[in-house]
């Protein structure tokens, strides 16, 4: 990996900082530069000394980058990434790949054309307990699955405390928030470990309780051909932070505890085993294997993790939600067009 000399960071954000962060870390002495997702012209103390900022994506795209992270606001990751892919420049476009299927007018037909150099970074897929997870799955250890249930919610002042929350892209709808976008790790492991769904039944409402123009929960019902049901819930709300992943088995229920990196198998009454336990994992290493992952799919050695085809699942799901939710009714996932 060392024939990389200079990489691409969009965006200015908490998540781009990461990146930013994480790039040096990986491949110095290769250079980071930077170009804000606004076009505001950004100063030092946004992005460090050490990172080129560039005052538009035209400048930076001068220099040549050997592969470029999206990190700007959902609404605008197509717009930059096809800049991008146009010259053949990988990208690591951050979740979801956009706000909407509409997004995709006019670029769907380029995006799928360079789809060997674009990646969508849902680093869920990279946490050790989720390959267990998936492995145990694979490998059938409670038999045929009969439910799923998905549980994520956190208090949204609580994110970032050190900033307004209602000024953040979760909050605003302007700039892809919502439980559904922002939350979006949970629709994109249910399509990894599961499959397609193929209808899905949404309530999703704004409690009033955060001053946001954005749904802050959501419920819904997903139906898989065979009559698998996930039972999923997001919001915005639970003081005590939750993320789990329960599967109900022909021979046990397993339970993925994300938050503390645990998966614990209930194989009868008063019997319960920890298969994976590892509370100090540091969630960083996520990001850090995403970004090794994606250096070899920009040396063109390796596939992408999520790829086109997934990332659109994900967005198709999304939308099946949202105009469930809108018409108080059961809508088909696969009966979307972008």
């Amino acid at each position: 990996m060392s024939q990389f000399s200079r990489f691409l960071v969009i965006g200015s954000g908490s998540i781009a900082k990461r990146h930013i962060a994480n790039l040096r870390q990986l491949f110095a002495p290769a250079q980071v530069a930077c170009v804000s997702a606004s076009g505001r012209e950004l100063q030092v103390e946004d992005v460090g000394a050490d990172v080129l900022r560039f005052a538009s994506i035209q400048e930076a795209l001068a220099t040549k980058p050997d592969f470029a992270v999206i990190a700007s606001p959902a609404p605008w990751h197509i717009e930059h990434a096809s800049l991008l892919v146009a010259q053949g420049i990988p990208v690591l476009i951050e979740k979801p790949i956009a706000d909407s299927l509409e997004r995709l007018s006019g670029l769907r037909d380029l995006l799928i054309d360079r789809e060997s150099i674009i990646d969508v970074a849902y680093n869920l897929r990279y946490m050790g307990s989720a390959v267990a997870f998936k492995a145990l799955l694979d490998e059938g250890r409670v038999g045929a699955v009969r439910s799923v249930s998905v549980d994520v919610g956190q208090y949204l002042p609580d994110w970032r405390p050190a900033s307004d929350y209602r000024k953040n892209v979760s909050a605003r709808r302007a700039l892809g928030g919502g439980v559904l976008l922002e939350l979006s790790h949970e629709l994109d492991y249910i399509g990894w470990l599961f499959g397609r769904f193929e209808t899905a039944y949404c309530v999703a409402r704004n409690s009033g309780a955060l001053e946001v123009d954005v749904e802050d929960t959501v419920d819904a019902l997903l139906v898989r051909n065979d009559g698998l049901v996930a039972n999923v819930h997001m919001d915005f709300l639970q003081r005590a932070p939750v993320r789990t992943c329960k599967v109900v088995g022909q021979s046990g229920t397993l339970v993925w505890d994300i938050l503390n990196n645990r998966i614990s198998l209930h194989s009868a009454k008063d019997q319960q085993s920890v298969l994976f336990d590892d509370p100090n994992y540091d969630r960083n290493n996520m990001y850090m294997d995403q970004l090794r992952h994606f250096a070899k799919v920009a040396m063109g050695v390796a596939r992408p993790a999520v790829g086109i085809a997934d990332a659109l699942e994900t967005l198709h799901l999304i939308e099946a939600m949202k105009r469930s939710a809108a018409a108080g009714q059961v809508v088909a996932i696969g009966g979307i067009q972008a």
